[in-house]
């Protein structure tokens, strides 16, 4: 058997003006000059390179997560890979091959004596551990998203969720069927809120909400998003309208505003929404559903809405002309293989039209939210 020596992965002698690992390649507004007259680099086709090998380096990055191999170059940057072997108690030659896959992202370095630190990227966005953790965004995604993506053909043929088979029930959606595995519902909601998280102070800060009173938030999960609008607004109280698998989860809510956040489990469609609100919020949900579903539910905000009441419509937008938003095609994808089988991040012009054809006057959307999101507003009249 050979020692854990043997199968380190020996020191770089690199020049120091070399020393670094490339980031994942960019798209540059014209394509790279080589010096030599060699071809230049067609940036589209070194995306392509990246892409065909980036679900293997996906995993590996949440593999180096769940090691805690950023945690621990946090503290110790620069630490060894016999020090890493130590830390993460894995043997060395796959701790050997995961530490090179990783490090061709660009997320890990490896200086010339052979130790191993955070890039800046890698610091900021993976050392954290707190709610909004891409840990737990990533976990969520390859437990629950990235499998079902194996049947995308095949869903995205049939125009529905096949994908969703793999899960216990009868249930139309993945929301409702994930009832039936609590452990499992929990990671999911878990990696939600944390990625609702990235984008909600933007959210939380913009200055229609200043006015609000009562707050009905449709589809409003574990409460998060209220959760912090109340933060923010001491005179708003909300109520979580949502599954009753996932509306009790807002009775969680932070303690500091627990008291001015009523949980109303319901169905969207079937059950009528609370009155009393002078503000209805879709957060993340209405994107599930076909445009006819989409004005249903903005009509059925409407009717429960004082003259002068708004709707706000948050989420992630697909470009104008559908051909930019990677976040916004992953989640496209998403509800359609799994979540729903139909829906998508659609563009502002069709929430516009859309609460329009409901009956929302002063409608418009602003935008500028972070990872592709933005908010549609309409006034009842």
């Amino acid at each position: 058997m050979n020692s854990s020596a043997d199968t380190a992965p020996p020191a770089r002698t690199t020049p120091s003006d070399q020393r670094d690992q490339p980031d994942p390649p960019s798209v540059p507004a014209q394509p790279p000059r080589p010096a030599g007259g060699a071809p230049a680099v067609d940036p589209v086709a070194e995306r392509f390179h990246f892409l065909v090998n980036a679900p293997a380096l996906f995993n590996a990055v949440v593999t180096a997560l769940e090691w805690d191999v950023f945690g621990h170059l946090s503290a110790h940057a620069g630490a060894s890979f016999e020090e890493l072997r130590t830390a993460t108690g894995v043997p060395a030659h796959p701790l050997r091959i995961l530490l090179h896959a990783v490090c061709t992202t660009g997320l890990l370095e490896r200086n010339p004596d052979g130790g191993y630190r955070n890039a800046p990227a890698a610091a900021e966005l993976l050392v954290p551990d707190g709610p909004d953790s891409w840990r737990h965004i990533l976990t969520g995604w390859r437990e629950i998203y990235y499998p079902a993506f194996s049947r995308m053909s095949e869903a995205l043929a049939a125009g529905t969720n096949t994908a969703l088979d793999a899960y216990p029930g009868d249930e139309p959606t993945l929301y409702r069927r994930l009832a039936h595995e609590p452990e499992l519902e929990a990671v999911f909601h878990r990696s939600m809120s944390a990625f609702t998280l990235k984008s909600l102070d933007a959210l939380v800060e913009t200055e229609e909400f200043a006015t609000v009173r009562h707050l009905l938030d449709i589809g409003g999960g574990d409460g998060t998003t209220s959760a912090r609008l109340l933060a923010r607004h001491p005179g708003m109280r909300s109520t979580v309208f949502d599954i009753p698998s996932v509306a009790r989860l807002a009775a969680d809510a932070d303690p500091g505003v627990a008291d001015r956040v009523r949980p109303h489990p319901g169905d969207l469609f079937t059950d009528p929404f609370p009155a009393g609100a002078d503000a209805v919020l879709f957060s993340h949900v209405l994107e599930i559903f076909s445009a006819e579903q989409i004005t249903e539910l903005l009509t059925k905000a409407y009717d429960a809405l004082p003259s002068g009441g708004r709707v706000f419509v948050y989420g992630y937008n697909a470009s104008d002309d559908e051909t930019g938003g990677w976040y916004s095609a992953r989640l496209s994808l998403y509800l359609n293989v799994l979540a729903s089988g139909q829906g998508m991040a659609y563009p502002a012009r069709d929430w516009e039209e859309w609460m329009r054809r409901a009956g929302f006057d002063a409608v418009r959307t602003r935008t500028g939210y972070p990872y592709e999101h933005g908010l549609t507003i309409g006034t009842k009249r």
